[in-house]
């Protein structure tokens, strides 16, 4: 039997910390530290796209943020691929928030099904799942960390 699981057997105070932790995460008290955007799983009002069809393009108006429920979708800065967003995943959120136009152009690389996440959406969501807000803040941390680290 390995350390922590002799730990456990003999700790009663051990079993019920990491018993009521589990709960707290599954009742969504605790935030899991990479973004989750489950909640999106369930939306029916998906956008279908064809690999290689444009979903948006450098310059336009950002009304929008995307939401991948099935597919990859790559990011073009400058004619160079930056990344490939898959599901579970969320971009075009900046143009959404700073309400500027897109600095990217977003192609599907396969078929895919999106969401979009108009504002009025994007604010119900912030205001019923404050949970929402923290991630797509992780997401665009993480996005800005990669880019000053390259």
């Amino acid at each position: 039997m390995s350390p922590a699981c002799a730990l456990i057997r003999h700790r009663p105070a051990t079993n019920w910390l990491i018993q009521s932790l589990i709960n707290l995460f599954a009742e969504g008290r605790i935030m899991p530290l990479h973004p989750n955007f489950n909640i999106l799983n369930n939306d029916q009002h998906v956008e279908i796209f064809s690999a290689g069809q444009k979903i948006f393009e450098e310059g336009e108006p950002g009304e929008v943020m995307y939401f991948v429920k099935v597919g990859e979708v790559t990011i073009i800065v400058g004619g160079k691929s930056v990344c490939t967003v898959g599901p579970g995943e969320i971009f075009g959120e900046m143009a959404l928030i700073d309400t500027k136009i897109r600095y990217a152009n977003a192609i599907a690389k396969t078929d895919c099904q999106v969401v979009a996440i108009n504002e009025k959406y994007f604010n119900f969501l912030v205001q019923e799942h404050p949970y929402f807000a923290l991630n797509v803040m992780r997401v665009l941390a993480e996005r800005l960390r990669k880019k000053t680290e390259s």
